[in-house]
């Protein structure tokens, strides 16, 4: 593993589908030697695709990790989704990762979910660089893509290279740093390139987009701003330790362009990896927190010497068990090693280690801070638990995963797949953690819940080929939920007198609906309590609050989630010998089922935002078949000779979308979704969805 931790970096390559990212990574595996034959999605040979499903539908559906190397660095590497139904890759991998590589499509710009994974970037507090790909493609616009990053991204694009040439006269770049045109041979696979002057044509755009580039860079060193002010002679390498304090302070998103299908751009691509992106030791410590008590802080610092300080973000299973991918942040792991998983206080053991390479892996002795691993050993661990040394317990924040928003009945076809699917469910439940399913007793039906109709689709097929289970599926069906239109008071008092110590709980909640800044009711629901009197003693306060969330686990319409509460307890009463936690529990219990009754509760369905690229001929019949689905149409652009819609529409109106717009468009439409918000059903058509 990296000796010199100043010489490795820790990267994810993100983008919207079909913006090019796993073949630039391919690129990056063949040129630096990781890999000796180009793989190539179009032909399902991409290493990093290595699942049969990836191979076969050419998109990435799991996250991939390797380690290559270039120059005298290592660079860890995993490619990402780009598909909405598959966000809870790029979650747990951001989670962590030191940086990023943006791609983008050329002749696109910034689409709708390139907007998703750099927000979930951003959170993270990412540095990025960014490759604008595809510049040999009909429509490919060098400058439209750069001013979409910097208008839809609010990012600070600072050109680093520009284009010679665009669609089919696209023949290399211009290095404005090195002031030099470099073209890429195409027989040699672009592995072999020429540096040469600048051809007369591009000196002028060149000499001044460098301009450009160092006042931009200017702003973010001091030495360099008196350079230029008084216009004296700059060097390279003083512009470039100048982008490198932007881009890892996050106020510069460095841009770099090519085209990874034609070979041209990816060396350079890596080269900024390197020079631009931090190493582990360039982010600030973590701080994590003493098990069962975030009060108390422990500082977390990349040092290999440390105790062992480890997050788990991936596991995958097979014949022989789980594979759990950890990240090292501080102290040494080592092979055969007895660690304490901190989140569930629970010891376990590390049999083996391991460096990925996509689906194949080399055995470790140990692994250090700022390594990214698998291993083998780790029985009940899940995604987002903290592994640590067993005499010095720390806990780090875990990671969220967005809520499901579609659900579908699935049964086994025989009796010996009924034997299987169980452990095939949980197997999945541990794999992936926006796979939920449970057994609904009323309708002896075991549901699944994923967050679209494709990421069902892939569990299904993977319960059929990788686990052995014939399963039946039923129609999709959307998560809705429940929540309250009006402010109330509830009171609810629980007594029984049976003899010897009775039960005796007393509250008085209000209730009332917790709403976002834009009106939508909120995901979650937020419990307070006011009372300073004592009428509710501090020992059983925690039990009403238990009594609030379990009453809100199910509303009164159809039994759905009741989310966009705010529930706060303002009086109550007890009793010295008979009150306790159980009573308390219930009394809660019936205050909140008197309180959704009062407080007239609504149904919520999940609303999507939904971007679709259609010809302009196309235009009216899509506007019509999207109004007929109660969308409401936000904002169109025309690109070129294709129009982008932007829409919200609700997750219901939009099953079998797919094969609606190629109908409509002749098999020329495209579109791409995401949750958006949970929005009221209308009255009418919530009165039909109660009763079916």
């Amino acid at each position: 593993m990296a000796n010199d931790l100043t010489k490795l970096r820790n990267i994810g390559i993100m983008a919207h589908i079909d913006a090019g990212k796993t073949t630039v990574t391919e690129r990056m595996l063949f040129y630096t030697g990781k890999t000796y034959k180009m793989g190539e999605v179009h032909n399902g040979t991409a290493v990093m695709d290595f699942m049969e499903e990836e191979q076969e539908r050419g998109i990435t559906i799991t996250s991939a990790a390797t380690k290559c190397p270039w120059r005298d660095f290592e660079i860890n590497l995993i490619d990402t989704p780009g598909h909405i139904d598959f966000t809870a890759e790029v979650e747990r991998s951001l989670r962590v990762l030191d940086g990023a590589v943006a791609v983008f499509d050329g002749s696109e710009g910034v689409q709708a979910q390139s907007e998703t994974v750099w927000h979930q970037g951003q959170k993270y507090e990412l540095p990025c660089i960014c490759f604008i790909n595809k510049m040999d493609k009909t429509g490919a616009d060098f400058l439209m893509s750069v001013d979409s990053i910097r208008d839809k991204l609010v990012a600070n694009p600072i050109i680093l290279q520009i284009p010679i040439g665009a669609e089919d006269n696209f023949r290399g770049i211009i290095d404005l740093l090195e002031m030099k045109a470099i073209f890429y041979k195409s027989e040699k696979l672009g592995a072999v390139f020429d540096e040469l002057d600048i051809p007369e044509e591009f000196q002028v755009e060149a000499k001044e987009a460098r301009h450009q580039l160092i006042e931009s860079a200017a702003e973010h060193d001091e030495e360099l701003m008196e350079l230029y002010v008084h216009d004296d002679p700059i060097d390279s390498a003083m512009i470039s330790r100048a982008i490198r304090k932007g881009t890892l302070s996050g106020k510069l998103h460095p841009i770099f362009v090519g085209s990874a299908l034609k070979n041209i751009g990816v060396q350079k691509l890596l080269d900024g990896v390197l020079a631009y992106l931090p190493s582990p030791l360039d982010k600030p410590d973590i701080i994590g927190h003493k098990p069962n008590d975030e009060d108390t802080k422990i500082k977390v610092t990349c040092d290999k010497d440390g105790a062992l300080v480890a997050l788990v973000f991936k596991i995958t299973s097979d014949s022989h068990g789980d594979l759990n991918f950890l990240r090292i942040y501080q102290g040494t792991l080592k092979s055969g090693s007895r660690v304490l998983d901190a989140s569930r206080d629970r010891r376990e053991n590390i049999t083996r280690i391991f460096e990925m390479h996509a689906g194949e892996r080399k055995m470790l002795d140990s692994a250090s801070a700022g390594d990214i691993v698998a291993v083998i050993g780790l029985k009940q661990t899940l995604t987002g638990d903290t592994i640590c040394d067993t005499k010095q317990p720390v806990c780090l924040a875990s990671i969220t995963f967005p809520e499901t928003v579609i659900s579908m009945s699935i049964e086994p076809k025989t009796a010996a797949d009924k034997v299987k699917l169980a452990a095939a469910l949980e197997i999945l439940r541990r794999e992936d953690p926006t796979f939920e399913c449970k057994f609904d007793k009323e309708t002896g039906q075991t549901i699944i819940k994923g967050m679209g109709e494709l990421h069902l689709e892939v569990l299904q097929h993977n319960l059929v080929r990788e686990k052995g289970v014939n399963v039946r599926i039923g129609k999709p069906r959307v998560a809705y939920k429940e929540a309250i239109s009006k402010k109330t008071e509830s009171e609810g008092k629980f007594v029984r007198q049976t003899g010897g110590h009775g039960q005796y709980g007393h509250v008085i909640l209000k209730v009332e609906p917790l709403l976002t800044e834009d009106g939508h009711w909120q995901r979650e629901n937020k419990f307070e309590n006011k009372i300073i009197s004592g009428n509710v003693p501090r020992e059983y306060i925690p039990a009403v609050e238990n009594g609030v969330k379990d009453s809100l686990s199910g509303g009164i319409l159809a039994g759905y989630p009741v989310v966009g509460v705010k529930v706060t307890l303002i009086d109550g009463s007890f009793h010295q010998v008979d009150s306790s936690e159980l009573a308390f529990e219930q009394a809660a219990a019936i205050a909140i089922e008197s309180a959704l009754k009062k407080a007239v509760s609504v149904l919520l369905e999940p609303v999507m935002r939904l971007q679709v690229v259609v010809p302009e001929s196309n235009f009216g019949a899509i506007q019509g078949n999207l109004l007929g689905k109660r969308g409401f149409i936000t904002d169109t652009v025309m690109h070129g000779s294709m129009r982008v819609i932007d829409a919200k529409v609700p997750l219901v109106e939009m099953f079998g979308y797919s094969s609606e717009i190629r109908g409509l468009t002749a098999g020329r439409g495209t579109f791409t979704m995401e949750p958006l918000s949970y929005e009221k059903v209308p009255e009418q058509l919530a009165k039909k969805i109660l009763l079916t």
